[in-house]
C-alpha cells in the first residue's frame, strides 16, 4: 500500500486499450475475496468512508434503508456485486443498466442545502475507491498483504466495474500510483463527520435490528448484539486512516489495533476449511431467511427455534407458547397499531417520517424482487408516486412535504384510495409475468421467496392461483387495515 512503491497500472492499461478485459468471473480477485469473510469487516469499513463523504452521506439520510432496513440491503448490495462481476456480459450489463436506473432517481440536498447526485461520477468513483482500498487494507490488517500484481489485478476489476456503468475514465486515477495519491487527498480534504457516519459507528452497532431468521429471539438477539456491537465498532474506528480518525475527532481505543488486527486474522483462517464449508451467498441467504418459509432450511431452523423458546419458557417457568396455527390458518395476522404500521412498514428510511424517499424503497424492493426491466420498473415506480401524491394532499396537515407519524395517526385515515389500488393493479401485472390474469405458484415464490399460502384453485381444477381481485384485495388490505401479513411482513415490514 506504499503510495511510492513501483505501479505500471498494467492491467488498467490494457482494459483501457481494450487489448485484454479483466477477469469477472471465477478467476477475478472479486470472486476470490467474496467468499473471504474477512470481507465483511471490510464492507463495514467500507462503508464507513463512503458515508463520511458528503454527498453519499447526504443520499444515505435521505434514501437509503439502511438504518431501517440493514440486512435486506446487505442482501441487495451483495446480490448486485455478484451480478456486476458475474462471467455472463448479459447479466453484468443488464445489472448496470438497473444500477444506473435507481442512481438517476436519487438526488437531492443535505441539510446546509449542498446538492447531491447518485449519479455524479466522481461520487461513483469514491465509492469504488472505498471498497478498492478497504479490501487491500483487509489483507494487510490480517498479515497477508496483496503482492503488486494482485493489486493491479483487482484496480483494473474495479476501474472495469466504472466502466460498466459508462462513466468516462479519469475520475478513477489511471495507475495505482495515482490512486494513493487521490484517496490520501479524498480523506484529507473531502471526508466529514457526516450524520450517516456517526449513524453507522454509534447507532447502527448499538440498534441493529435482528436478521428475519432471528426475528422471533429479541432478548437472545440483544444480549449477543450488546456485546458485538461495541466491538465492531472499536475494529471499524481503529482500522480507519489515522488522519481522518483526528480530523473527525474519533475515539483513539486503547487495543483496539490489536483487536482489529486480531479480529482479521482470525477471520482470515476460515478460508483454509474445506471448499464449499463456506459461501458468502448462502449465509446472506440464510440470514434473509424467512421462518415459516416453504425452503427445507426454514423448516429445519424453525423447529430448532421453537425447541429454543420452549426451553426458555419452561426454564423460566413462563406460560407455555401459544398453539401454532394449523396449515388452514388464513395469512393475515393480528392488527398492528398505527404507530407500529408508521414505523414498521411506512417509515422505510427510519428517519421518522414518510415522505416520497420511503415509497421508493418499497418500489425499490418490490421491482427486485420480481426482477423487473424496463418499462415495467418504471411504471411501478410511477404509480407509488402518484400514492404518495394522493399521502400527501390527505395526510400533509402542515404542508412541511413530509408526513409525521403523529399526523397519520391523527388523521386515522383510510389509505384505499384510487391511486394505492392502481399501485396494487401495477404490481400484479408485474407478477404476473405470461399475462394470463392469475399468479401461480411460481410468481407468487418469485415475489413472496415463499411457498403458496392461499386456498385458492383455478376453474379447471388443475392448480392453485391467485386472482387479479384476491391480489389487490390483501395488497390493499395490508397497506390500510394495518394487519400483519405472513407474505408482505418479510417484505415491507422486516429488517
Amino acid at each position: 500500500m506504499d503510495p511510492d512503491s513501483p505501479s505500471p497500472g498494467e492491467g488498467a492499461a490494457a482494459a483501457a486499450d481494450g487489448v485484454e478485459e479483466p477477469s469477472f468471473g471465477p478467476d477475478s480477485q472479486f470472486r476470490r475475496f467474496s467468499n473471504d469473510p474477512r470481507w465483511a469487516l471490510a464492507m463495514i469499513r467500507a462503508t464507513v468512508l463512503e458515508a463520511a463523504h458528503p454527498q453519499i452521506g447526504a443520499a444515505l439520510i435521505g434514501n437509503s434503508t439502511f438504518v431501517a432496513h440493514p440486512w435486506r440491503r446487505l442482501r441487495n448490495t451483495f446480490l448486485s456485486m455478484q451480478r456486476v462481476f458475474d462471467a455472463d456480459a448479459g447479466v453484468r450489463e443488464r445489472e448496470a443498466a438497473r444500477l444506473n436506473r435507481l442512481h438517476a432517481r436519487i438526488n437531492g440536498a443535505d441539510a446546509r442545502e449542498r446538492p447531491y447526485d447518485a449519479m455524479d461520477p466522481s461520487v461513483r468513483a469514491w465509492v469504488v475507491a472505498t471498497l478498492y482500498e478497504s479490501t487491500v487494507s483487509m489483507c494487510r490488517l490480517s498479515g497477508q498483504p496483496l503482492t503488486q500484481a494482485e493489486m493491479e489485478q483487482l484496480y483494473a476489476e474495479y476501474q472495469a466495474f466504472l466502466a460498466l456503468l459508462g462513466d468516462e475514465a479519469g475520475h478513477l486515477p489511471a495507475t495505482l500510483r495515482e490512486f494513493w495519491q487521490y484517496f490520501d487527498r479524498m480523506v484529507a480534504q473531502e471526508l466529514e463527520n457526516t450524520e450517516a457516519l456517526r449513524i453507522v459507528l454509534y447507532g447502527l452497532f448499538d440498534h441493529l435490528p435482528a436478521p428475519p431468521l432471528l426475528d422471533g429471539m429479541p432478548t437472545l438477539w440483544a444480549a449477543g448484539r450488546s456485546l458485538v456491537g461495541p466491538v465492531l465498532g472499536a475494529i471499524t474506528v481503529s482500522s480507519l486512516p489515522e488522519g481522518f480518525r483526528r480530523r473527525a475527532g474519533l475515539p483513539e481505543i486503547p487495543g483496539a489495533q490489536t483487536v482489529a488486527q486480531g479480529a482479521y486474522l482470525a477471520m482470515g483462517m476460515a478460508r483454509f476449511l474445506p471448499d464449499g464449508w463456506l459461501k458468502t451467498d448462502e449465509l446472506v441467504d440464510l440470514l434473509s431467511l424467512v421462518p415459516g418459509s416453504d425452503d427445507p432450511r426454514a423448516k429445519t431452523i424453525t423447529v430448532v427455534l421453537e425447541g429454543v423458546k420452549r426451553a426458555g419458557a419452561l426454564l423460566r417457568l413462563l406460560t407455555p407458547l401459544p398453539p401454532e396455527p394449523g396449515p388452514g390458518a388464513p395469512a393475515q395476522g393480528p392488527r398492528r397499531s398505527a404507530e407500529e404500521f408508521f414505523h414498521e412498514v411506512l417509515d422505510q428510511t427510519g428517519d421518522g417520517y414518510l415522505d416520497w424517499p420511503d415509497l421508493a424503497a418499497m418500489a425499490r424492493e418490490l421491482a427486485g424482487r420480481l426482477d423487473l426491466d424496463e418499462p415495467e420498473e418504471t411504471r411501478l415506480y410511477r404509480a407509488f408516486a402518484d400514492w404518495w401524491r394522493e399521502l400527501q394532499q390527505a395526510l400533509d396537515a402542515d404542508g412541511d412535504g413530509r408526513i409525521s407519524k403523529e399526523e397519520y395517526a391523527a388523521a386515522v385515515p383510510s389509505l384505499a384510495g384510487p391511486a394505492l389500488i392502481r399501485a396494487a393493479e401495477v404490481l400484479f401485472d408485474a407478477a404476473d409475468t405470461d399475462g394470463n390474469q392469475s399468479i401461480d405458484e411460481e410468481e407468487y415464490r418469485s415475489l413472496f421467496r415463499t411457498g403458496f399460502r392461499r386456498d385458492l384453485r383455478d376453474t379447471a381444477g388443475t392448480g392453485a392461483t391467485y386472482s387479479r381481485g384476491a391480489f389487490v384485495n390483501d395488497f390493499v388490505s395490508f397497506m390500510t387495515g394495518r394487519r400483519r401479513s405472513g407474505p408482505y411482513d418479510p417484505v415491507l415490514a422486516q429488517a
